[in-house]
């Protein structure tokens, strides 16, 4: 069941006659070298969102960058995780600062930075996730973040604890320079865009290619070395075992139009029915 404001705010003073305040689950499950996924939303449904948010997921992975998402209806879908398990993270369409500010002043705990290409970029991203404190470069006015995170200690004292900062290594630049980006303070995941990757180095579309696989793995070992999480994204759950055996920690899993299409095709396929949704219309 969703919190009321009301309910929340009784937490919140019951957590505060305790002395606990409320640590992102994502960024605690990590520290401790285990598993994360997230439900990766691109409807633009509140519904959707709130079902995900109640199934087991870590986050979600709400898509601004590839759906037609707007800012209100991401307020709207953070709002629906309340009291529920997965923590809303979004992609923002483009690594700035300006982007970042309104997905987080909206109350997401976590950004999702796609093309961080370069150092100069990391650590433009880390800035746009902090007050300034250190090189934190975010503007202060998270009322609205405040009636979703509703915590004693303070908002922004938790928001530079607490906010998840992932960075997408998607271009053969990134890895050229993947030691320098991981080395950046203030980031909290190395996330592979395996795909586009793909399509930088000259095979689209072939993830298992070896000039690809080299890629993969070099942004891997830098994780370790600097201790960072690395994240993919996951059609399976055979790609799980794989992706954790390879050291992945981080997973994107598949969309909710993907899981809409495997859960029907079954039932249609029963009948001779299923479609293609890649084939020309029947109209």
């Amino acid at each position: 069941m969703i919190l009321s404001m009301r309910t929340a705010c009784l937490l919140t003073i019951a957590l505060a006659a305790h002395g606990q305040t409320f640590e992102n689950p994502v960024k605690k499950l990590l520290r401790e070298g285990k598993p994360v996924i997230g439900a990766t939303i691109s409807m633009a449904s509140v519904e959707a969102s709130t079902l995900a948010a109640s199934l087991g997921y870590d986050f979600l992975w709400i898509e601004m960058e590839h759906s037609p998402i707007t800012l209100e209806t991401a307020r709207n879908m953070i709002l629906a995780t309340r009291g529920l398990k997965a923590v809303p993270f979004i992609r923002v369409p483009v690594n700035e600062l300006w982007t970042a500010k309104r997905a987080l002043d909206i109350g997401a705990l976590g950004v999702i930075f796609p093309f961080t290409s370069t150092p100069e970029l990391a650590k433009q991203a880390a800035a746009a996730t902090h007050y300034p404190s250190a090189a934190g470069k975010r503007g202060y006015g998270p009322r609205l973040a405040e009636l979703r995170w509703p915590i004693p200690e303070g908002y922004a004292e938790f928001a530079n604890k607490e906010i998840a900062t992932i960075v997408i290594i998607e271009e053969a630049r990134a890895i050229d320079r993947i030691e320098e980006i991981a080395a950046t303070p203030g980031i909290d995941v190395l996330f592979i865009g395996t795909s586009d990757l793909s399509y930088s180095l000259g095979h689209g579309g072939q993830v298992t290619h070896p000039v690809v696989k080299a890629a993969i793995d070099k942004v891997l070992a830098a994780g370790r070395k600097h201790k960072l999480p690395v994240g993919r994204p996951i059609r399976s759950p055979e790609d799980i075992q794989l992706a954790l055996k390879e050291g992945f920690l981080f997973l994107q899993g598949v969309s909710d139009i993907v899981l809409m299409q495997n859960g029907s095709k079954p039932f249609l396929d029963t009948l001779g029915k299923s479609i293609d949704p890649k084939s020309k219309s029947i109209y």
